[in-house]
């Protein structure tokens, strides 16, 4: 993302966040957004580690029927030749097939497939798009009245994302507005909801330019657990300077398999969440 906000969080949280980490994260954050202590720390580990195009400026992340896709945006500077994208993406290379493209006045944003249809959002011209699969052959488009961060599904309704607090539910038949919830933890609203998965009755989401990420409940909007990527945003930091923020979640419903990204990041890494 562009956007320029500025963060803050109270000495106490930081303190007690710190004191409820666990060997699998780093606590040396360089970022005030630690969830309320009253948060639990949710542990995990690195199962594998798979290559990614660095020239994917990673806004959506998802896995249909065993193949992952991918959903990107173009920032100020653009990407060579590549644009905002859409298509699915060989876990095994990092290749990815571009299957569909946003015309220029478009930064793509989240993608989510629902009923055989892929759903892609932009930023800030409020504009959504509907592919068929498998060609990707554009069936309707969308509008909404907010940005357009990260998109999901629970299987029902789509859920977007537009970096606030609020997650958005919309009918994919209809595409109209069906309900807002807000986002917060023990201290409050939590800001920067950016993109996001549903993995098991639960909304997980990356929290813009930290290392987080957030457990929800779509029913209360309540932060029940965060997980810090500490480790691995610092590990691609030092060995991939033109990297940008970690971004990017998708679940393989078929084997419970977790694979987690960034913009312009080096490596896709499957997790396992305990």
């Amino acid at each position: 993302m562009m956007k320029n906000l500025v963060y803050s969080s109270l000495l106490l949280s930081v303190i007690l966040g710190s004191c409820n980490s666990n060997d699998n994260t780093d606590n040396n954050n360089n970022s005030g957004n630690t969830v309320e202590a009253g948060t639990p720390r949710l542990q995990y580990t690195v199962v594998n580690a798979f290559p990614h195009d660095t020239e994917s400026f990673t806004q959506g992340l998802t896995i249909h029927n065993g193949q992952m896709y991918e959903s990107t945006g173009s920032p100020g500077e653009g990407i060579k030749n590549n644009g905002s994208w859409i298509g699915p993406v060989d876990l095994a290379t990092g290749k990815a097939e571009h299957k569909a493209k946003l015309a220029p006045e478009h930064f793509g944003e989240g993608s989510t497939i629902l009923n055989n249809k892929a759903y892609y959002i932009t930023w800030q011209t409020k504009a959504g798009f509907v592919y068929d699969l498998p060609d990707f052959k554009l069936v309707k488009q969308f509008t909404y009245n907010h940005d357009g961060w990260g998109l999901t599904n629970d299987g029902t309704n789509l859920i977007m994302s537009d970096g606030s607090n609020k997650l958005y539910f919309y009918s994919p038949d209809s595409l109209k507005m069906l309900n807002i919830v807000s986002v917060s933890d023990y201290n409050g609203p939590v800001a920067n909801i950016n993109e996001l998965e549903y993995i098991n009755g639960f909304v997980y989401a990356n929290q813009w330019e930290t290392p987080y990420i957030l457990k929800i409940d779509p029913n209360s909007g309540k932060v029940v657990g965060q997980l810090d990527l500490s480790n691995l945003t610092n590990e691609i930091r030092n060995t991939a300077p033109e990297a940008d923020v970690l971004n990017g979640i998708a679940f393989d419903s078929a084997n419970g398999k977790i694979y987690i990204t960034g913009k312009k990041w080096p490596k896709v890494y499957e997790i396992k969440i305990q």
